[in-house]
């Protein structure tokens, strides 16, 4: 399975309202925008290892959004401790996805600890997540990705996918730029909230 092929099998599920997207830098960062940008996507380009502690933030503190977080196996294990806290807090609104590709594509295609047999769901069930799964193919991502979605639990998923990226890492919109773009955004939801649902 490509990582392109699986953000594209569930593309459509990232545009709804009320539902917000952080990548971590690199491929999938690069991919996911190729695939076309919205202003509920935020491309995480400059803290490697903590897209998950992003994605952990805006879960707690806007319940009300559905949080999507596009990881990596480097990134991931670069901030293990990210899973613990994951999981204390847990937050039912956050579904964390780690395409792992056994090694840093990003900076030179170097092994990670999952190309000798580390386990990142495994990990994540061990830290106290309560829905893990480890996928391999695309139908299976898919399934996995619209159940996690539906469940109202934190759930980490593990797409293993191929050592292959796009041609270059650098996307087109300017970080500041999406950075605005993105928190402006978060505050015109919060704007679009009735008295009701406070």
């Amino acid at each position: 399975m490509r990582r392109v092929d699986a953000l594209k099998a569930v593309y459509g599920e990232l545009e709804r309202e009320g539902r917000v997207v952080v990548t971590i830098m690199g491929a999938v960062a690069a991919e996911l925008q190729s695939l076309g940008h919205r202003r509920n996507f935020f491309y995480l380009q400059h803290a490697m290892g903590l897209a998950s502690s992003m994605g952990l933030g805006i879960a707690l503190s806007r319940p009300e959004l559905e949080v999507v977080v596009f990881d990596g196996d480097g990134s991931i294990l670069m901030n293990l401790g990210g899973l613990t806290t994951l999981a204390r807090y847990r937050p039912r609104n956050l579904t964390h996805v780690v395409f792992d590709n056994e090694s840093l594509l990003s900076v030179g295609g170097f092994p990670t600890a999952t190309a000798t047999g580390s386990d990142i769901a495994g990990m994540a069930k061990a830290a106290g997540i309560p829905r893990t799964a480890t996928v391999t193919a695309l139908d299976d991502f898919r399934g996995e990705f619209v159940r996690a979605l539906g469940s109202n639990d934190l759930t980490t998923i593990v797409a293993k996918v191929e050592a292959v990226g796009p041609s270059g890492y650098v996307t087109d919109l300017a970080l500041l730029e999406n950075r605005y773009q993105f928190h402006r955004h978060l505050r015109e939801l919060q704007a679009k909230r009735t008295p009701s649902q406070e």
